[in-house]
C-alpha cells in the first residue's frame, strides 16, 4: 500500500488501460474538466506516474455527464451542511449505475440512451438502469415487463459479469493505496477507514478523480462519522456526487431525513413507520428504545441509534461471510407443490456445491417464496449444529416448503439460503437445558 497521505494530497497520472474502447482521460485533463488546474511538487513519482498535489476549489460534472439526466435530490442535497469534517473518518464510494456505465463506456451508441442491464424476458427483471432511464421510473429489480411498459425505447443490455469484476478490481486497486481498511459490499460500493488521514474530503476527491482516469466511469462519495450517515450521503448527489456531513450538523440532517433514505429501512419498514406515524428522522427520535424493539425486533436497536446519527459498525475487511443461498425465477408462475419441489432440488443442490466450495458453516436454513404479486415471504429453521450434509438440507428445506402457505396465489420464485454461522458470531452460543424427566 501507498505511504499514507498525512501531510499532503497527491493524485496520481495513470495511462488509460488498454482494454477499453472509450477513450479514458488521464488526470489532468480530469482536473482541467472539473476547473481545476493541477499543481507539479516534487515527490516521490508513483509506479504509473507523475507525482502531482492538487486541491479542487470548483467541483463540478466531468466531461462525461453531459448527456446523462440526474435524478430528482432533496432540497437538503443542494444545502451547504458547513465545511468542518473533523471527526469524519468514514468513506463510503458507491459507482453510479456501475453495470449500466460499464456497457456505455464500452458500446458508445449507448451513451446518453436509456439502457437497462439485464434479460429482456417475460420473466426478466432489471439488474442496472442507466440514469437516462430512471426518469421514467425504471430501476432495479423492476420486472424487463413493466420496465419496457414505462420506458417503451429503453434498451436491454445481457450481463457481462466478468467484466464488471475486472472493473470492479481496478477499482479496489485505488481504494488499496489509500487505506487497508476497505469494507466490500459488492462489486460496485465499499466502506473505507481513512481515519490517518487529514481531510477525508480531499481523499474522497481524489480517488474518484483517479477512477474516473483509470476505468473512464463516475463514483459517488459520502463522507461522514460512521458507516450509516456516510452511506446515506453517497446517495446525496448522485451520479458523480460528493457529500459531507459534518458532526455538527448531524441532529439537524437526521432530523429531516425521510425514514426511507435510514440504512436497513425497506419499503415494507417504512409503510409500518408511516402507520406509525414515523415518517422522518425526528419522528423516529421520539420512539424509545424498548417501544422501537417492540414494534421492530432486535432491528428497533439499530433504528433507536440511527434517529440519532449513532452507528457504532467498524469498517471491517474481509468480513465473515454470514450466509450463502441461491434462487431461480419460473418461466411460469405455478402452485403445483411437486414442480416446487423440483425446483427447490435444483436450487438447493447449488446452495450445497457453494457450501462445499466455501466451506462455510451454518445452522440456519432460509426458505425463499415470492407470489405472483412481487410480495415474498420467508420461512426458516434454526438447528443446534451446522448444516452437515446435503441430506440435513434436504430434510430441512421441504419441510419449510411443505409448512408455507400460499394463500391461494401462485409462485413466480423460490430461493433457499444457509446462514447463521458461528464464525460470523463467535460469541453467540446455543443454549440447551436439560429439564429431566417431567412429572406426572
Amino acid at each position: 500500500m501507498a505511504e499514507p497521505f498525512r501531510q499532503s494530497l497527491r493524485t496520481y497520472i495513470a495511462p488509460p488501460p488498454p482494454t477499453t474502447s472509450r477513450s479514458v482521460p488521464t488526470v489532468g485533463s480530469v482536473l482541467a474538466a472539473y476547473g481545476t488546474a493541477p499543481r507539479q511538487v516534487t515527490g516521490r513519482p508513483h509506479r504509473n506516474g507523475t507525482t502531482l498535489e492538487q486541491v479542487f476549489d470548483n467541483p463540478r460534472h466531468g466531461p462525461y455527464h453531459e448527456d446523462m439526466s440526474t435524478a430528482p435530490r432533496l432540497a437538503a442535497a443542494k444545502r451547504d451542511w458547513g465545511h468542518d469534517e473533523s471527526g469524519c473518518t468514514v468513506l463510503h464510494i458507491d459507482m453510479d449505475a456501475f453495470y449500466a456505465s460499464v456497457e456505455q463506456r464500452d458500446r458508445p451508441e449507448y451513451r446518453g440512451r436509456p439502457i437497462a442491464v439485464g434479460y429482456d424476458g417475460p420473466r426478466g427483471v432489471v439488474a442496472t438502469a442507466s440514469y437516462e432511464a430512471r426518469p421514467y421510473g425504471v430501476h432495479s429489480a423492476l420486472s424487463s415487463v413493466l420496465a419496457k411498459r414505462l420506458c417503451p425505447e429503453l434498451i436491454f443490455v445481457p450481463a457481462r459479469f466478468d467484466v464488471y469484476k475486472a472493473v470492479s478490481r481496478q477499482i479496489r486497486a485505488i481504494f488499496g493505496e489509500y487505506t487497508e481498511l476497505v469494507e466490500p459490499l459488492s462489486l460496485d460500493e465499499a466502506f473505507l477507514d481513512v481515519s490517518h488521514v487529514r481531510s477525508a474530503t480531499l481523499v474522497a476527491r481524489e480517488i474518484k478523480a483517479r477512477i474516473l482516469a483509470e476505468t473512464g466511469l463516475t463514483a459517488s462519495a459520502g463522507i461522514s462519522v460512521n458507516k450509516m450517515l456516510a452511506k446515506i450521503a453517497s446517495d446525496y448527489r448522485k451520479p458523480d456526487g460528493l457529500f459531507t456531513i459534518p458532526p455538527g450538523r448531524i441532529e439537524e440532517f437526521v432530523a429531516g431525513l425521510p425514514v426511507e433514505r435510514f440504512f436497513g429501512i425497506g419499503e415494507v419498514t417504512a409503510e409500518k413507520m408511516h402507520r406509525l406515524g414515523i415518517r422522518t428522522g425526528a419522528d423516529l427520535r421520539l420512539w424509545n428504545e424498548a417501544a422501537l424493539v417492540q414494534q421492530f425486533g432486535k432491528a428497533g436497536h439499530s433504528y433507536y441509534g440511527y434517529a440519532r446519527g449513532i452507528d457504532e459498525r467498524e469498517v471491517t475487511p474481509n468480513r465473515v461471510r454470514k450466509s450463502l443461498g441461491a434462487e431461480t425465477t419460473f418461466a411460469e408462475d405455478t402452485d403445483d407443490r411437486e414442480r416446487l419441489r423440483l425446483e427447490l432440488s435444483a436450487v438447493r443442490e447449488e446452495v450445497w456445491n457453494r457450501v462445499m466450495r466455501h466451506e462455510f458453516r451454518g445452522k440456519t436454513v432460509v426458505l425463499k417464496l415470492k407470489f405472483d404479486n412481487f410480495r415474498q415471504i420467508t420461512r426458516s429453521k434454526t438447528l443446534f449444529t451446522p448444516v452437515d450434509s446435503a441430506e440435513t438440507l434436504r430434510r430441512v428445506s421441504e419441510e419449510l416448503l411443505a409448512a408455507a402457505d400460499f394463500h391461494g396465489r401462485k409462485i413466480r420464485l423460490i430461493g433457499l439460503t444457509v446462514g447463521n454461522s458461528p464464525e460470523a458470531c463467535p460469541e453467540c452460543v446455543q443454549l440447551r437445558f436439560d429439564f429431566g424427566n417431567p412429572e406426572p
